[in-house]
């Protein structure tokens, strides 16, 4: 260090350098300049070794630091002075002239003020300046200031003086001089000071950072240059600030996290002490701390070249734990930061992907928004920087609730796949990655939303088929495309132009409509435009308003109205349409606004009737490219398919857009090529090729004659000897498009049918196809030569005989190529009588009646008509599919569904409980089909009820879904025609309750009607059904449901009237169905609407006695079953009644009756006194109300959630088939004697046996724990009949205590018990209930109510509630009832009854 010297002048006197006069106050400014100027170059030019002239010039030194110079106010003479006093200081050291520390300081403080003449680099004085700057750099003058008590206020002054004069016009070796200056002050110091840190740092917060860029390079450079030093000095101030909470330690405290993230840009290494710090502030209870550290850590970790992640693992975890944090927006930024670290950081991804995984199922909206984006946008940069995890999140959020989350999943996905699948950016590799993205998008066609379907339609047209594209491109991306989509999207993508086809065919009702006269049309218009249209639009509500405005200017522009006609003219070309909704969208466009919801709704319907994509040219090229397929020379390898699988799809595309846009396919190129497609050894290229030309040749007879010369003779062959669909589609195709058909079809039927012989089955399957169809095309012609084919040929030749021995495989299916010829002569057999049946459509002959008649036999004989044992089990299970469906499609004519006998009907829908899974699904989708084109009677959506029986939860919950979609299509149809209210009974849903009940009535299995198990089977069946009814209490149809049901118990059973078991088996199931409905709904009990109207086919006209008297309830007592059944526990509490149902009374036959009869009385309100009417079982001879027993039965297992499931164990588990199909195989089949055979054997059910039941409560057992049960737990049976049911909690949790206080009172009761339930709380007016969970026992005709249990009566009136507390001695005896003041009273305590009104 330089060191102050106190060596006095010897004389005094100061002595000048040669040439230079006295410097004195007495002179001008310009003299001592000019002097100074002098002195300045003597001092420069010494060195340290002058030891003479350092002694000579020692007072002038110190003459030089004198006031006159240090405040003159002259900016040269202090420039001067500074240089002078620089070179003082390098001349004269390690040692300093100036004895004083006041005066060092003040010495220093004035050479920092000059050098803020380093900022003006144009000024005169610069180079001055600079050499000032450099010297005291060179030699480190200010180290000297380390020695004073106030250094640091000199350091200060240094720093913020250099950081403020520093700019862009300074070089390089400026600033190298300033770093070394203030670095040397850093380094060789005792430590840096906080007041001292923040001149530094201040150039960092972003603030001053934009302000002095210069500045924040240099306080960088700084930084990095004295890391070592300074790191220190850093961690202390943030240690004060983040961990003990001292903001007042410096005025940065509040820019902490912004500082943190520069210091770390410059360098880790400044913020090692730091790092820890923040993993205790990311555990800060305050949320906005917390975010502030989250948003903070994101930017660190997520920077390029960051490795703090790898460095500092714990917290990196910690970090990571956010992603879970409470407050939402912790949460957001977490996701938002993602995306970052996916772009920068690869290697990241894996600890991330499961972060992201839970975020994508997070409740907030905007947090599984932003999920997609970081993949999306991380996928969009580089497709391997996100895995095929990540894309499966994206995946699953196309399926979210929320419509903002599924667009911008889409969207993302579509625009990966453009990227890299249509565009190939990335190789094949990538492509293929994301190949399943084609599908999954057009998978989302299926979901209900219009805004789905739309973005479909629009992702379609402009990311998977771009339509910008040219003709040939554009055509062959569709081409390759609709090759490689899986079957459900490709059902997805023709579903979308045929809704587009049918919107067209809207439009130009619409625009048909408005050509004609206004009256008489009105409310047809009113429904296209209002009704039919909004629905197919977003947001209908609106759409309806905007679409009514549409309407209307549409009735004023006639010049729109014709563009709009061009648009969806078949005729129409892609551009031209293009060009027509630009015209359509410029005119109304006018007057311009902000925002125009009317014409965004407008767009939105141009878009899905334009034909961007097909149009002649279009099927021109597509064409071209099938026949490139068929010789060989496209790029099907390339594309990834191989060539047949090219011209398969090939030809499906054209066929389906033969139903679209039939007039495009209409050029003998088309025609020629598809000619080629029909001599091709492929059955399916053929078959199509057969079906485009019958669904777009109708001018090919008058306009194309070499076509039709060509297409003639290979129709026939096809009729004739092509396969079964061949054959089909030819003989369509020939009625479809040649207007001299008899004369063809005559060709093709009569060589046929003298060709028919049944020892050559092989041969019969095709003709008996062309037949088959020829004589539904053309009834009037071949209807009588078939009536003779049928009854000498098909009925007594080839069904009534069974010419070859089945294989005994043992299996109830086989695969179709497995199936023997002569059972598909068979059943082609059945279905040419159907299509004969349905050309006559008339039954004069009687020849429906006896195909019913064959058909019934053949289900009641399983498919074996002539009952030789020669059919094997897989053929028969053929056969019954084809006898059931025949039937149903017999049902679909009207004047053969009048003729169906209820016992047809009923053999017709135990198909779906047949055992061979097979038959129950196909039969089952049959059956949905038909009724949801609503081609079927009302009648038949009741045989769903009987799929609560089947063994697989797969075939319940699919038949759950097709009546919800039966329903939902019949309520929507009647409120879209204002006709369908004539029509309501075959409409409406609620009326298949009647047919419901009689089906379940006449069931097989229902043979003891006071049988526990069948009584439950009927329930669950009843549920199954009326679960999916009353999800909605719609105009009140809870009531009407009740109402119903009790006119039926006014009735008899029509199929058999005079038989009083089969009468009572209908009330049984009548009582089943009102629990089921009460214990559904609370308002059941209101008034009905509407009158129910009953089948007469069904049921008889009211009875006149049943009538007039109150309604009988006909479920016996539980103390005639014999049988013990399991039960649940209940749970040691005691429970009140929260409200009191209100109670209702049970209406007149007058107000219930459908098909009344002139004869019926009204009853009298005073008779009945209940709901039902009095109970038909009074024992000891006392009247009373209480059905308590019959609640055992029904409500023992009633499913009273709302959310239970019925897909989860409707009806009694049967032993669910494994998937290896051997449901199927004989294993499975009852072992004879298993149960007593009834006499006649029974078609629909896998039979009921041991071996099939403990299968089932095996796999029960196995999910659940317990028995099985829909929507609830139920106890599995118990094996043991002397040993008493285990009880089980109606709750799914109870406490350990009372688990073991419920296992000990269940093993006392079970030595006097026979049984111990639940009975269900129900309003049954001035009945004894029990409330929920009450727990009884019964034993000697007494039930007993257990301690700490409450006993709720409700009176007469419904309208108060008493309740009754039990002890150890309390009992309730069946035959102790009193009334009193009407209501009933039901407790002994010591003798004494006991109650309390609340």
């Amino acid at each position: 260090l330089l060191h102050c010297r106190a060596k006095p002048v010897a004389d005094g006197k100061i002595i000048y350098p040669l040439g230079v006069k006295e410097i004195t106050d007495k002179i001008s400014n310009d003299e001592v300049v000019k002097r100074l100027k002098l002195v300045v170059k003597t001092y420069m030019d010494m060195d340290q070794d002058s030891e003479e002239e350092k002694q000579q010039y020692l007072a002038l030194a110190l003459h030089l630091a004198s006031e006159f110079f240090l405040r003159n106010p002259n900016k040269d003479v202090r420039l001067l002075v500074a240089c002078c006093l620089a070179d003082i200081f390098r001349i004269y050291a390690p040692e300093a002239p100036y004895t004083s520390h006041d005066k060092l300081k003040e010495i220093f403080l004035f050479i920092t003020r000059q050098l803020k003449g380093l900022e003006d680099t144009k000024s005169p004085q610069f180079n001055r300046y600079f050499y000032l700057l450099e010297n005291l750099a060179w030699v480190k003058s200010y180290n000297i200031c380390f020695e004073l008590e106030d250094c640091n206020e000199i350091f200060i002054q240094l720093f913020k003086t250099l950081f403020s004069v520093i700019n862009n016009s300074h070089n390089q070796k400026v600033q190298m001089h300033m770093l070394d200056l203030m670095s040397s002050i850093i380094m060789e110091g005792d430590g840096v000071t906080q007041e001292l840190l923040d001149t530094i740092l201040i150039n960092l917060i972003p603030a001053h950072k934009n302000l002095n860029k210069q500045a924040y390079d240099l306080a960088k450079t700084l930084l990095k240059r004295t890391v070592q030093t300074i790191e220190t000095c850093i961690a202390s101030f943030f240690n004060q600030v983040l961990v003990m909470g001292k903001s007042s330690v410096s005025d940065l405290s509040e820019h902490v996290f912004d500082l943190i993230q520069e210091l770390f840009a410059i360098d880790p290494m400044l913020l090692v002490s730091v790092m820890p710090q923040l993993e205790f502030k990311l555990k800060s209870n305050d949320g906005e701390e917390r975010l502030a550290v989250v948003k903070l850590l994101a930017k660190l970790f997520g920077a390029k070249d960051s490795e703090l992640a790898t460095q500092n693992r714990p917290l990196w975890q910690c970090f990571l734990g956010r992603f879970n944090d409470i407050h939402v927006p912790v949460r957001l930024e977490c996701v938002k930061f993602a995306s970052h670290c996916l772009m920068n950081h690869p290697d990241l991804a894996k600890d991330l992907t499961e972060y992201l995984k839970v975020r994508s199922h997070d409740p907030e909206e905007a947090i599984r928004h932003d999920v997609i984006v970081t993949i999306i946008n991380a996928g969009k940069k580089d497709l391997n920087l996100v895995n095929d995890q990540l894309l499966g999140f994206v995946r699953e959020r196309m399926l979210d609730k929320r419509w903002r989350v599924r667009k911008e999943a889409m969207m993302g996905l579509a625009q990966l796949y453009k990227k890299y699948c249509l565009h190939h950016e990335a190789g094949k590799e990538s492509a293929q990655k994301i190949s399943w993205i084609k599908d999954k998008l057009l998978h989302i066609y299926y979901q209900n939303s219009i805004d789905d379907k739309l973005l479909v339609e629009k992702i379609f047209a402009q990311f998977m088929v771009p339509h910008s594209l040219e003709t040939e491109e554009k055509m062959k991306c569709l081409y390759y495309l609709y090759a490689c989509l899986d079957t459900n999207a490709v059902k997805a993508l023709n579903e979308m132009w045929k809704c587009q086809n049918m919107l067209r065919g809207l439009v130009r009702e619409l625009l048909d409509l408005h050509k004609l006269p206004t009256v008489g049309n009105s409310s047809i218009l009113f429904l296209v435009s209002q009704s039919l249209l909004p629905e197919n639009l977003p947001d209908p509500g609106k759409a309806q308003d905007f679409m009514k405005k549409f309407n209307q200017v549409l009735g004023e522009d006639e010049k729109l109205r014709l563009q709009l006609e061009q648009l969806i003219s078949p005729t129409c070309s892609c551009k031209q349409a293009e060009q027509c909704v630009r015209e359509i969208t410029r005119k109304l466009t006018y007057p311009k606004q902000p925002t125009n919801p009317f014409l965004e709704m407008v767009k939105f319907l141009l878009e899905r009737i334009a034909p961007v994509h097909i149009d002649s040219e279009a099927i021109s090229a597509l064409v071209k490219l099938l026949n490139k397929s068929v010789e060989g020379t496209a790029d099907d390898d390339d594309e990834g398919v191989t060539p047949d699988a090219a011209i398969r799809a090939g030809l499906e595309l054209l066929k389906v857009l033969s139903f679209t846009h039939p007039t495009a396919f209409h050029s003998a190129e088309t025609y020629e090529s598809l000619l080629q497609c029909l001599k091709m050894e492929d059955d399916k290229v053929a078959e199509a090729a057969i079906q485009i030309f019958r669904n777009t040749g109708q001018k090919i007879e008058s306009e194309l004659p070499q076509i039709r010369s060509t297409l003639i003779p290979i129709l026939h062959q096809k009729a004739k000897r092509g396969t079964p669909h061949q054959a089909k589609q030819a003989v369509h195709c020939i009625h479809a498009i040649f207007h001299n058909k008899e004369v063809q079809l005559a060709q093709i039927f009569e060589p046929l049918s003298r060709s028919l012989n049944a020892d050559v089955p092989e041969q019969l399957i095709t003709p008996l196809v062309s037949l088959g169809h020829i004589s539904m095309l053309a009834p009037d012609q071949f209807a009588s030569p078939m009536k003779s084919i049928v009854a000498n040929f098909i009925v007594k030749d080839l069904l009534m005989n069974d010419r070859s021995v089945g294989s005994k495989n043992g299996r109830l299916w086989t695969a179709d190529d497995e199936v023997s010829p002569e059972v598909l002569a068979k059943v082609q057999a059945i279905k040419l009588l159907v299509r004969w049946l349905l050309g006559m459509k008339n039954n004069q002959s009687k020849s429906a009646n006896s195909t019913l008649r064959l058909l019934s036999a053949m289900l009641v004989s399983e498919g074996d008509l002539t009952e030789q044992k020669k059919i094997c089990k897989s053929d028969m299970s053929r056969l019954r599919l084809a006898a059931g469906s025949a039937i149903l499609k017999l049902a679909q004519e009207p004047c053969y569904h009048d003729i169906i006998t209820p016992e047809q009907f009923q053999l017709c829908g135990l198909v779906i409980n047949d055992e061979c899974y097979q038959v129950r699904q196909i039969f089952a989708q049959k059956l949905h089909v038909a009724l949801v084109k609503l081609l079927l009677p009302l009648e038949y959506m009741a045989v769903f009820a009987l799929c609560a029986k089947d063994p697989v939860k797969e075939r319940r919950a699919h038949a759950r879904q097709c009546l919800l979609k039966n329903i939902s299509v019949r309520r929507e149809y009647i409120k879209q025609n204002p006709m369908a209210h004539e029509k309501l009974l075959s409409l409406l849903p609620e009326y298949v309750v009647p047919y419901m009940i009689h089906l379940l009535a006449h069931d097989p299995d229902f043979t003891k009607p006071q049988e526990f198990e069948q009584l439950r089977d009927i329930k669950e069946c009843l549920w199954f059904m009326l679960e999916v009814l009353m999800t909605k209490n719609e105009n009140n149809s809870h009531s009407f449901l009740r109402k119903m049901v009790e006119n039926i118990k006014q009735t008899k059973d029509a199929q058999a009237p005079d038989d009083p078991k089969a009468n009572e088996k209908l009330y049984i199931v009548c009582d089943v169905a009102l629990f089921v409905i009460t214990n559904k709904s609370t308002s059941c009990h209101l008034d009905s609407p509407k009158d129910p109207v009953l089948p007469t086919k069904f049921f008889t006209p009211p009875d006149k006695v049943i009538s007039t008297t109150p309604l009988h309830f006909y479920l016996c007592p539980l103390q005639q079953q014999a049988k013990q059944t399991g039960v649940l526990g209940a749970v040691n509490k005691p429970l009140t009644v929260q409200t009191v149902r209100r109670q209702y009374t049970k209406t007149t036959v007058s107000d219930t009756a459908s098909n009344t009869s002139a004869n019926s009385q009204p009853i009298s309100p005073a008779t009945t006194k209940n709901r039902y009417g009095p109970v038909m079982y009074r024992p000891c001879g006392v009247q009373y109300e209480c059905v308590f027993t019959s609640f055992i039965f029904i409500f023992l297992h009633l499913p009273q959630e709302e959310a239970a499931s019925p897909a989860q164990g409707s009806g009694r588990k049967r032993g669910a088939p494994a998937s290896d199909g051997t449901e199927n195989s004989l294993a499975t089949n009852p072992v004879p004697g298993s149960q007593p055979p009834l006499n006649k054997p029974r078609r629909g059910r896998p039979p009921k046996n041991a071996a099939a039941t403990a299968n089932a409560e095996k796999e029960v057992t196995a999910t659940t724990g317990v028995g099985a049960g829909r929507g609830r737990k139920r106890a599995a049976p118990s094996q043991d009949t002397t040993s008493t049911a285990s009880a089980e909690p109606i709750s799914g949790k109870i406490p350990k205590q009372q688990k073991d206080i419920d296992s000990k009172r269940a093993g006392q009761q079970s030595k006097c018990s026979p049984f111990s339930l639940f009975i269900t709380e129900i309003d049954c007016g001035g009945s004894l209930f029990f409330p929920k969970a009450a727990k009884v026992t019964q034993r000697d005709g007494i039930v007993h109510s257990h301690p700490r249990h409450r006993l709720s009566v409700y009176g007469s009136e419904g309208e108060t509630e008493r309740e009754l507390e039990s002890s150890p001695e309390s009992f309730l005896s069946l035959t102790q009832l009193v009334e009193d003041q009407g209501e009933t009273i039901c407790l002994v305590n010591g003798g004494v009854p006991t109650h309390r009104k609340r």
